[in-house]
Order: structure tokens, then sequence, then C-alpha cells
């Protein structure tokens, strides 16, 4: 003991050696990684291509006995309105492009039965490459990101990365680009993915969480043929806005208000029961948020709720517009959107995985989107209506997106590095990208695979394709055409 200032204190312990990690004498912290790391995630992710060589992503049997792709069609029908089924259907008839858009679930039950490494990340379920696009952040700029997530979960990251590929094949053939060019997209999306992985494996954690900001991506994929495309739909984009919407949807009442005015088939008024149900959830909703936005919310007012009907793929679904006003009668508007369970659960299941836990379809919904971009809706929510999941967000959130299908031949392939750097970048945040890094390597092994399966299945599409138009000629499936 030793005196200071007249009182008995302990002498301070022995200072640890130097060569002793103090993280050695703390307690292990549930949460947290240990230290220091067992293992080596990259020597693990290159161990995985003995398991499953890189080249075997080429594999697809054209002839494999599978579902008929009308029977798909119809059966993931089941469960949407009955009056809007032959709008999807069209939709999908219209290329093989469209048909490739509707089809999640049918591409998942081809994938379930490809080679896989067996490495999970949350995926987007349905990474096609109209699936990408800018939409506004919090302070009015435009992030580019994936924007659909109807179909995540916790799944193959391959699956993603295959129907990437395989769509760039067919929006290219649209396009009208020859083989090479069309190949070439889906060789340079996967090489994007691959190099992106190897370069967010490499930075620290917190700068590889928040990489590939918009400004930097044209510049890190190469893409400059893509800018002048890009600057037109970032000018449409910001003028993508509630208050458009509203200017041109809605019409003002007597009481200084406004409302919904039908347009059918896209947009028409529900009676008052149904809109009461879908105002009356936003209550629930609110509490899916932050607490910081409530102020926000807190100072609109509900005044109409409509139905829209929405993209492709969620068409036949439950989708309801809703009509916020602030004080100075300025418009927010809201979508609330029935969220059905992800076609991929049984294809998981039947690639061995386990199903994922049951719970609140629009939360899983709004957590994937919230695990996979790197900035999402601040009013991104769920709810329920009716005992129906839905999830919440905002309505023309100056949201554009680029037409792959449209893009001159030489555009293609930018955007093909582009969408490849955006998927990786997605992945990261759930997935080591060293583990993935590893396995993908330095070569061109993995490109040449998946750009070899991207042809094969756009093939198998176009024939998907074929026979759904050839049922929607013989009247065996409705279809509305231009809708």
């Amino acid at each position: 003991m030793t005196e200071v200032g007249g009182e008995a204190t302990a002498e301070a312990a022995p200072a640890a050696a130097a060569s002793e990690s103090v993280a050695r004498r703390l307690p292990r912290v549930r949460g947290f990684a240990q230290w220091p790391g067992g293992g080596s995630p990259k020597e693990e992710g290159k161990a995985l291509r003995r398991r499953v060589p890189r080249g075997e992503h080429a594999l697809f049997d054209l002839d494999a006995a599978r579902p008929d792709a009308v029977a798909a069609v119809e059966e993931s029908n089941l469960g949407r309105l009955p009056d809007l089924t032959p709008i999807r259907v069209g939709r999908m008839a219209a290329t093989p492009f469209a048909f490739l858009r509707g089809s999640a679930g049918l591409m998942a039950y081809d994938l379930a039965r490809t080679p896989m490494t067996r490495v999970r990340a949350q995926i987007c379920g349905d990474a096609h490459a109209a699936n990408f696009g800018l939409y506004g952040d919090a302070r009015g700029g435009l992030v580019i990101d994936l924007n659909d997530f109807d179909e995540t979960l916790y799944g193959p990251w391959e699956w993603d990365l295959k129907r990437l590929a395989a769509s760039l094949v067919l929006a290219g053939r649209e396009a009208g680009a020859d083989e090479d060019a069309c190949r070439k997209a889906a060789h340079d999306t996967v090489g994007a993915y691959r190099r992106t992985m190897r370069l967010l494996a490499k930075l620290p954690v917190l700068d590889a969480w928040n990489a590939i900001a918009d400004e930097e991506l044209v510049s890190h994929t190469d893409a400059h043929d893509l800018l002048g495309t890009l600057e037109r739909v970032a000018e449409k984009a910001r003028a993508n806005t509630s208050g458009r919407f509203a200017a041109k949807s809605t019409e003002p009442t007597e009481d200084g208000g406004r409302r919904f005015v039908d347009a059918p088939p896209v947009l028409r008024r529900v009676p008052d029961a149904a809109a009461a149900a879908v105002a009356s959830s936003l209550e629930s909703w609110v509490t899916t948020l932050s607490e910081d936005r409530h102020p926000l919310v807190s100072r609109h007012s509900v005044h109409d709720v409509a139905f829209r009907v929405v993209g492709t793929g969620s068409v036949g679904t439950r989708s309801y517009v809703v009509l916020l006003l602030d004080h100075r009668g300025e418009p927010l508007v809201l979508q609330v959107k029935e969220a059905r369970p992800s076609a991929l659960v049984p294809h998981l299941v039947t690639a061995g995985f386990e199903a994922p836990e049951a719970g609140h379809e629009g939360r899983r919904v709004v957590l994937g989107q919230k695990r996979m971009q790197v900035v999402s809706d601040i009013l991104l929510g769920w709810t329920t209506v009716d005992g129906l999941p839905f999830q919440v967000r905002q309505f023309r959130n100056r949201k554009g997106s680029v037409d792959p299908a449209a893009l001159a031949a030489d555009q293609i392939d930018d955007y093909a590095r582009m969408t490849g750097a955006l998927l990786a970048r997605a992945h990261s945040h759930s997935a080591d990208p060293r583990l993935i890094s590893g396995y993908c390597g330095k070569n061109e092994e993995l490109d040449e695979a998946i750009a070899t399966f991207a042809v094969t299945y756009a093939d198998r599409t176009e024939a998907d394709h074929a026979a759904l138009v050839a049922a929607v000629g013989a009247g065996r499936i409705a279809a509305e055409v231009g809708v």
C-alpha cells in the first residue's frame, strides 16, 4: 500500500507484457468475432474448388425432366387476384426476357439442380438485369442499387449471379446484340462480381460495407459508354416523385384535400371498407419504423387509398397507394404491397437447405432489402391488412431504371459489369467476401463457366416463352396484352 494525499491506495497492477493481447484476457463477447480468428476464409474458399470445381457451373441439362413451363406459370398465379392474372400472363408472353422476369420460381427449380458451393448470403432471389435502378436517398441524392426484393432470402449466392447472367443474354438478344456480345455480357458480369468481391475482401470491413458509392461505380466498372444513358435516367428519376404522381392521378376535393381518380385497369378506387382497412394498418407500420421517423409521419394526414397494378412478377398481388398530405397540401404517396412467400423457398429445401423460419413476409422483404442495400428508403416497413402481410415504402421515390433490353449493343457489356459489381457489394454484407473471393479466384474460369450456363439457360427460357405463347394462342391460359 502507498499513501497518496493521506489515503492508502493499492499499487497499480503490473502492466501486461507487450506481447500479450488484451483481447485474450477479455471475456468472449457474443455477436463479435474472436481474436485471433481461426482459419483463413480465403483458404476455405479455395478449398471449396476441390469439392465444386468452378468449371462445373457451366452445367445445365436442357433435356432434364422439369415442370411444364405453362403449368409453372399457372401455379405461380395461385393466390393472386384472378382478374389480374391475364395481365401478368400477357406481360410474360411479350418476350423471353419478360418471361424470365416473371418466372423466378421456375428458374429456382432449375438452379436447385445445379452445382453449388453451399455458401449462402442474403440474396435478392430475382436478380435479373431489370431489377437494378436509381432511387432517392434521405438527402435528395440518387443511389443506384438492386431495387426489388420480393423473393429475398438467405440462399446460395450463385443463384443470383446465374440469374443475372442469363437475363443479360436474353436482354442482349432482345436489344439486337449478336451472340458474341450477349455471351460477353454474361461473362463480364461474373468477372465484375469476382473482381469486386476480391477488392472488398482486401478492404477494412467498414470501408467494404460502404463501398461502391454511386459516383464511383462507373469508373470502377469501366462503364463509361453508359454515362449518357445513366444521366438521362437520373434526370427522369429526379422528376419521378410523389408530387408528380399525385398531380396526374388525383383531383381536389371540396374540403381542400385530394382523392385518386380512376384509371383502370392500372389504378382504381376501392370500396370504403377496403380503404379503411389499409389506412388503419398504417398504425402498425409506424411501429416498424425507427422512432426518429415518427414526427415526420405524424405531420401528414391520410387522404385516400387506391389499388394500383404493379410490375410483371408482382401482377395479381394486392397493392395499394395511399395519399398523404402535409399542412401545405404537399403529397407523400406510400405503396402498401402484399408480400407473398418467396417463390424460392421450396427449391431451397429441395437443394438440401433448411427452410426459413416462418414469420411475417413483409418483415422478410424489408430486412432482406436493408441487408443488401447501402442506403434504403427511410420509410421502409411492414404491416398486416385483413390478415395478409404487406410491405410499405415510399412510392415514386425518385425512382429510375435502365431498360437493359433497350440499350445499344455496345452498352450491354458496360451495364453487365456495373450490375455484377453491385451484386457483389450486396452479397458482401451478409457473406464474408474473403470466402467467396477465395472460391472465385483470379482467373476467368468461373466467368467462362457461368457464361456458358447463361447462354444455355437463355435458350431454355426462349423455349419456355414459346410454350407460353402457344398456350395463349390455343386458349389454354388467358392473357391480356399491352397492359
